[in-house]
């Protein structure tokens, strides 16, 4: 499917919106093109609408006023990131356990939030984000750990990120060393797991057949939405092109250039 050839989805009938965040509403501190026409249209249409983020960097509150600093005004309860479902899977998974984590503010603050305590010495858990204290010494920290029988937890499986200047390694890239000095395999939190798309549903109260999905990513948004029976958008405004989708057996239900194209799309339905 070419993008902008076939619509096939009907925004204005569709009730939850889940959106990613980097590579589709900003690239670092730089907003992309549409985005607040975007936002108003979804604010002005009443609908129930979620920013669901892999980045486990940044709390609830910090991506609020990050938002803010860019012109967007949104309340806090509209964001979820793959730092609270890391927190959320521990807690149900292992009450109190403890964990060695490798990450910022978004992801310790989570974990304290569920109730779960920092250990350095033998943890149940190595729970790894993104986070600029990553380092050799960290990493060998948390390698050892695993071998003592700690097991591994990544955030997310984003192997890369878009920023301002181009591409950062993500969670999965940073976790891939651990995995291969333990020889142990990491579980990932973040979408494309369908705990996070269940619990991104159940934040807006809408059933998946009333949802559509938006994101710049194949392999974490695309096929999220696949699995869970949600209309899926791919934009080609972050780390996709239009010859992305060819390398996978799934497809978006749409391609578009971004998301101020969906704002067009339906004022003009």
């Amino acid at each position: 499917m070419k993008k902008g050839v076939l619509y096939v989805i009907d925004f204005n009938s569709k009730k939850g919106f889940i959106c990613d965040m980097d590579g589709v509403i900003y690239h670092g501190d730089k907003i992309l093109p549409g985005v607040r026409e975007f936002v108003s249209w979804l604010q002005k249409e009443n609908k129930q609408y979620l920013f669901l983020t892999n980045n486990s960097s940044l709390t609830q509150k910090e991506l609020q006023q990050k938002l803010m600093r860019m012109g967007l005004e949104v309340p806090e309860k509209h964001f979820y990131t793959s730092a609270l479902a890391t927190a959320e899977f521990l807690k149900h998974l292992s009450p109190g356990c403890s964990v060695y984590a490798i990450g910022e503010a978004g992801l310790t603050n989570a974990l304290y939030d569920a109730g779960i305590m920092m250990n350095d010495v033998n943890p149940d858990y190595v729970v790894i984000g993104e986070g600029r204290n990553y380092s050799l010494e960290t990493l060998t920290k948390a390698v050892n750990l695993v071998i003592k029988g700690a097991k591994l937890i990544g955030a997310n499986s984003d192997v890369s990120g878009p920023t301002e200047s181009g591409i950062a390694p993500a969670c999965r890239a940073l976790v891939a060393p651990i995995e291969m000095a333990t020889g142990k395999k990491a579980y990932f939190c973040g979408k494309p797991n369908p705990l996070m798309m269940r619990t991104g549903l159940r934040l807006l109260e809408c059933h998946s057949e009333e949802s559509v999905i938006i994101g710049d990513r194949m392999d974490t948004d695309i096929i999220a939405g696949t699995e869970s029976g949600v209309a899926t958008v791919l934009v080609l405004s972050g780390i996709s092109n239009e010859n992305t989708p060819a390398k996978y057996a799934y497809q978006p239900t749409m391609i578009l250039s971004g998301v101020g194209e969906i704002v067009r799309i339906a004022e003009n339905n």
